[in-house]
């Protein structure tokens, strides 16, 4: 009996219910005819989908790397192959004979109808395809309300939604791999990806550590004592620094969830997963979230797309101390404190009156914990055109902000110690501006 299992965002051997599937079906067949193979695709952007931006694509390369030395020390090769699925997938099966294809689900619009394709080949030549979850706390499907519909605000949505998340042990590394240490790499053939690291990222290794081990030893220092107190406070090292590894699934939010159970001020930490959540099945009912306002009336709004203050917005040149601090932060480790993203969100799109897209572009393309759901969705919440959003009306002050959560200037000394120019807009009078022109697309209504 062989199985294939198909990896996508859930790089991971622990809790991971696909693998742990394909690894239960090869080993019923018993002795040396139980195989298990693995592989992963270089998927191409379908229609209503875009590529990996450069951070996601910098980790997922060193994901995939630490993934394929973890399955070779255990005997089975971690297979690459660059196409379209609906082709290669079916091709791979054939290839190595697998009776069974597994795979963690995937909830945007046009990677379903994908794999839809995909299962219906599968069958017609007599393989089984199975989809698991995973990436969710809970299944999209399976939140609404009284009237059997989707949430939109996520209060209701979070009291429906917690009392659904299981709360079993996760899952162990499946029996047919944990017995199968070997030490030796039967994937040599994959490359150190620091040989061919990009400048510009050279320093994210500084900070991270993508893999499955670099996940668990985040996860083993979480500590949740001062939590809601000080997770706002980006000089304190208050937040867990999960979601890069929650984005390419090295670690489950189920584990995550566990794991946090017992913690001090778990409620909130469990809020902010849920709420993770809350952006998965909202893009599950929205497939263009990235590209249409969900409140369609802020189609008149008259934000800009020509502005040459955006290059100064994304170097960090505003000559606002805590938007620089926040955009060099991001350059440099391809990541951004929540609270300080809220408020360069806010300058971007309500200060300099640019819009939400291309602050949310360049975010794509320089966090490296940005995804199909989250990185739209609080781009949205912030410029007040998504759904459960902050009120247009809420701006936030960046200097204001910076005296609430970083009064000993702190951050800012460690990410924007001189400012270069002085500010590029007159936060006052950018704000009124902001307000006025919000009241005239109200009117229009």
């Amino acid at each position: 009996m062989t199985s294939l299992m198909w990896f996508r965002d859930d790089l991971r051997l622990s809790d991971n219910q696909a693998l742990t599937l394909a690894a239960d079906i090869a080993a019923e067949a018993g002795g040396s005819d139980a195989k298990l193979c693995a592989v992963v695709l270089d998927e191409p952007a379908y229609p209503g989908t875009r590529p990996l931006g450069g951070a996601t694509n910098w980790w997922r390369e060193r994901s995939l790397y630490a993934l394929s030395q973890d399955l070779s020390a255990r005997g089975v090769e971690l297979l690459r192959a660059a196409g379209d699925a609906r082709e290669v997938i079916p091709r791979t099966a054939h290839a190595v004979g697998a009776d069974t294809v597994t795979w963690t689900r995937r909830y945007h619009g046009p990677l379903r109808e994908v794999d839809a394709t995909i299962k219906a080949t599968l069958a017609g030549a007599g393989i089984n395809a199975i989809s698991c979850p995973g990436f969710t706390l809970v299944e999209p499907w399976e939140v609404t309300n009284g009237q059997g519909n989707p949430y939109k605000v996520f209060t209701p949505f979070a009291a429906a939604a917690r009392p659904q998340v299981a709360d079993d042990e996760p899952l162990p590394v499946p029996k047919l791999l944990a017995g199968r240490e070997m030490g030796a790499s039967a994937s040599s053939s994959w490359p150190d990806p620091s040989v061919r690291e990009p400048r510009w990222a050279a320093s994210f290794s500084q900070y991270w550590t993508p893999g499955e081990a670099g996940a668990r030893k985040r996860l083993a220092q979480l500590d949740l004592s001062n939590y809601a107190e000080e997770r706002d406070i980006p000089a304190r090292n208050a937040t867990s620094l999960l979601s890069p590894h929650l984005r390419f699934g090295e670690v489950s939010p189920r584990e995550a969830w566990v794991a946090a159970a017992e913690e001090p001020d778990a409620d909130k930490f469990h809020s902010e997963l849920l709420w993770r959540d809350f952006a998965w099945h909202r893009l599950y009912h929205l497939p263009e979230l990235a590209t249409r306002n969900v409140r369609q009336q802020f189609d008149r709004f008259d934000w800009s797309w020509e502005d040459p203050r955006l290059k100064d917005w994304q170097n960090g040149r505003t000559g606002i101390p805590l938007v620089d601090a926040g955009m060099r932060e991001l350059w440099e480790t391809g990541y951004m404190h929540n609270r300080v993203r809220m408020v360069v969100g806010s300058f971007l799109t309500k200060n300099l009156g640019i819009h939400w897209r291309l602050g949310e572009e360049w975010f794509w393309d320089t966090l490296v914990d940005a995804d199909a759901a989250s990185n739209p969705f609080n781009w949205q919440w912030v410029a007040g055109s998504g759904d459960d959003a902050a009120p247009f009306f809420r701006i936030f002050n960046p200097h204001t902000q910076a005296q609430r959560f970083d009064p000993d200037g702190v951050y800012i000394r460690r990410w924007a110690p001189t400012l270069s120019a002085p500010p590029i807009v007159d936060l006052n009078e950018s704000r009124q501006a902001a307000l006025d022109a919000y009241e005239k697309m109200k009117d229009a209504d």
